[in-house]
């Protein structure tokens, strides 16, 4: 389970790098900041999903 946290915390980081270094408005920044964080978990989430039914060997 701890790589549930290690995967929010990376998301989470990149998501405030690429909100500081994009143009715009602080708000327009904030907005892309959030959109960025829920879509690295949301891929993250699909992957490991269909992972989990990829037999080991």
């Amino acid at each position: 389970m701890r790589h549930v946290w290690w995967m929010i915390v990376f998301a989470g980081l990149t998501a405030v790098v690429f909100g500081v270094v994009t143009k715009g408005s602080d708000r327009h920044r904030l907005i892309y900041g959030l959109k960025v964080f829920g879509e690295f978990l949301v891929v993250a989430f699909i992957l490991g999903w269909i992972l989990y039914f990829l037999p080991l060997r």
